[in-house]
């Protein structure tokens, strides 16, 4: 689950990390009140969207001169032109693809006077198991380039979660960043605080881009993005409140109140499979026959009848579909359930699309029977092979 960047810089602010003042706007009144909390003369306006690069984004509405997602304002009167162009508008990233994200939420923030960038983020590197830090001097808007045209100047530091963080791994992030004296006695305790939060709060991501030095002799987190590990949000009651439903696909939320792994694809072949591995599979066999999947979608291992009779909805609510393929291993999973979902739900949105079931498994006979007898145009496969080869030539012959 991701959050946005004011609601990052709330729960970093708990474990005493330093970030600039700031309040969330959700209209162009909001932001002029926020403003005028602000001791100025410098403010800055941040559009609040699940997507990074929006320094550099463009909004599809307005000229194409015109600034992006992340603006200096000089006045309050500033801020409130700042606040009508961005809200309600929507602004294309490098993250966010051609469709962009429309503008709900803003962020006015005091403004900083910046001595020094740097970049710091924290993942989970299931390679090692370990947590990763990684660090680099060139914090700001083209770490991406950095990272792919000098990749020397990025460190990661590995931390071990059965010793935690230790001296020596804040001793290698301040060297990393090239400080000394009292901002590296600062990038030692920040980057334990960053850590602490991070497994505290069991995230999947934290990123802090750009850190500063200020003026001042500070470091300070002026951007940041958190986001968290699903299964665990249950430990973590006023991290779920947070999420803003609005910055993700509506099936994929539909998707998440029924436990199912769905992610929509560009493809016009919906795939329902039990098993990650078998789902990736499925996918790529869709591919190799010469078609794109139109999403992923894991019923899992347990799947109920009302939960498979879920998933077939999510993935016909989907214009881009044009057409089904199931693909099923019954081991703790039974193919008469399976099949008993995809008839209910196929009978109740009035299927009008090719689809193709393979099963294979626990009950699968039964499961079989099921569908036969159903009275719907369900094309039976053999095996993966015969399924993918099925549902793409169906898929061409329709259009």
């Amino acid at each position: 689950m991701n959050i946005h960047e004011y609601q990052a810089k709330e729960l970093l602010a708990k474990y005493g990390i330093g970030v600039p003042t700031g309040y969330p706007a959700l209209t162009v009144e909001e932001a002029v009140e926020a403003a005028k909390k602000l001791p100025g003369p410098l403010y800055v306006v941040k559009a609040q969207i699940h997507a990074g690069g929006r320094g550099k984004g463009k909004f599809a509405e307005l000229p194409a001169d015109a600034k992006g997602g992340v603006r200096l304002a000089k006045s309050i009167e500033d801020v409130q032109a700042d606040a009508r162009d961005m809200l309600g508008n929507t602004l294309v990233t490098v993250q966010t693809g051609e469709a962009g994200k429309q503008v709900n939420r803003l962020y006015v923030t005091d403004g900083v006077d910046i001595a020094k960038e740097y970049y710091l983020s924290m993942v989970v590197d299931r390679a090692s198991s370990r947590i990763a830090m990684i660090v680099s001097t060139e914090g700001g808007m083209d770490i991406e380039e950095v990272a792919h045209s000098t990749p020397e100047k990025i460190t990661t530091i590995t931390i071990d979660p059965a010793t935690g963080f230790m001296p020596h791994h804040g001793r290698s992030v301040a060297f990393a960043l090239k400080l000394s004296g009292d901002l590296a006695k600062a990038a030692q305790k920040l980057s334990k605080k960053l850590y602490e939060a991070f497994t505290a709060l069991d995230c999947d991501m934290l990123e802090i881009n750009p850190l500063v030095e200020t003026a001042g002799g500070e470091l300070l987190v002026l951007d940041t993005k958190m986001s968290f590990d699903s299964n665990a949000l249950y430990r973590h009651p006023d991290v779920e409140a947070m999420r803003d439903e609005t910055e993700e696909d509506p099936m994929e939320v539909e998707a998440s109140k029924y436990d199912l792994a769905y992610i929509k694809l560009d493809g016009d072949i919906g795939c329902m499979v039990n098993g990650a591995g078998l789902a990736m599979t499925t996918m790529d066999i869709i591919k190799l026959n010469g078609s794109f999947p139109a999403n992923f979608l894991d019923v899992g291992g347990g799947a109920t009848t009302e939960k498979v009779t879920a998933a077939f909805k999510i993935i016909l609510s989907d214009p881009a579909v044009k057409g089904i393929l199931v693909n099923i291993f019954g081991g703790i999973m039974r193919c008469d359930t399976i099949a008993e979902g995809i008839v209910i739900a196929a009978k109740e949105v009035e299927l009008d699309v090719p689809l193709v079931v393979r099963l294979e498994g626990t009950n699968v006979q039964q499961g079989k029977d099921i569908l036969a007898n159903s009275g719907l145009s369900i094309i039976p496969a053999d095996d993966l092979g015969d399924a993918a080869k099925k549902i793409v030539a169906q898929v061409k012959e329709a259009a």
